[in-house]
């Protein structure tokens, strides 16, 4: 049975508002991109790595594993690995390529590419989805962001979104503050329906979304603070909330307010996707961080249903 919860309405409010500015965070739209699509050393011959060769021009060079980046082969960097693999890459680059680099990793980069003294770099948020290596990108529209949700931040955003556009894809061109924003929306979405999936093994995306969301229509709300979990059923909306009011709190954002329909929207156009908590340092990790941090100042734990799910998993 569900313990029911409650909470005063403000807490979501506190970390969202009316999307009444979304159209202006955008630096550019993606139509007004040019046509030419730069050559790019890409590496990682992966899915996504063979993906974005095959919407060039033929003058790319892939870069596989184990070999390093040249020194002399102009213009941007995809960087298309895991995540753990980033410091790896990063020793096989010249120093004076940094710069060129584009991240195109999911999650919560931002810790590591301080440490790197590359916090102006550049980053793509890739809602797009390959299936298998060698098929067409899959675009990342939903019915609530019919015009795509992929974005890219830096000086070689805008050859980033021209390659794709080439591709058929879509892509924003956003300055820092609006990509970090998104960023984090989507590390909020990937970190809520990877943990909610794993507690149902053989779960996706899609069977989270449409059961599991509907489950939390039991409990309107959750307490920001609650003290103790005990029988609680899968509350998605919950969690986002949650996940959302913590990192608003840490990185001084103010989300757009109906994140829950956007997330679950876009959870409907992946819904396919297996789930499973992964690259944790990466996704998670993040959030768990921030409760570590609380729990040593003497405070609360933001995330305490989150807390509650990963010792659940065993996975803290």
């Amino acid at each position: 049975m569900a313990t029911a919860v409650t909470v005063s309405s403000s807490l979501w409010h506190h970390c969202c508002r009316r999307p009444t500015s979304r159209i202006r965070v955008r630096v550019r739209a993606s139509m007004a991109m040019a046509t030419t699509v730069v050559p790019a050393i890409i590496v990682g011959a992966g899915r996504v790595g063979r993906a974005l060769q095959d919407m060039g021009n033929g003058g790319d060079l892939l870069v596989k594993r184990g070999e390093s980046v040249p020194l002399d082969f102009p213009g941007p960097i995809f960087v298309c690995t895991r995540n753990d693999d980033l410091e790896a890459v990063l020793q096989s680059t010249p120093q004076s390529r940094w710069s060129d680099l584009i991240f195109f990793q999911n999650g919560m980069l931002e810790p590591w590419l301080q440490s790197k003294g590359l916090t102006n770099a550049d980053q793509v948020l890739a809602y797009f989805a390959v299936s298998k290596l060698g098929e067409p990108p899959i675009d990342g529209k939903t019915d609530t962001d019919p015009e795509g949700l992929t974005a890219a931040y830096g000086k070689w955003a805008s050859a980033v979104a021209t390659r794709l556009l080439a591709g058929g894809l879509s892509c924003k061109v956003l300055n820092k503050e609006a990509f970090e924003k998104q960023m984090v929306e989507k590390l909020i979405w990937i970190s809520t329906f990877m943990l909610v999936g794993a507690r149902h093994p053989g779960a996706t995306v899609g069977v989270v979304e449409k059961e599991h969301r509907s489950e939390a229509r039991l409990i309107s709300q959750i307490n920001y603070y609650l003290k103790s979990i005990k029988s609680l059923v899968v509350l998605v909306a919950s969690l986002i909330i949650e996940l959302a009011s913590a990192a608003a709190e840490e990185k001084g954002i103010l989300f757009e307010e109906a994140m829950e329909e956007r997330l679950c929207a876009y959870s409907r156009a992946v819904a396919h996707f297996p789930t499973a908590v992964k690259e944790f340092k990466w996704r998670n990790g993040w959030f768990y961080s921030l409760t570590e941090k609380s729990l040593a100042e003497g405070k609360p734990d933001p995330c305490p249903l989150h807390t509650a799910w990963l010792k659940e998993l065993k996975v803290i």
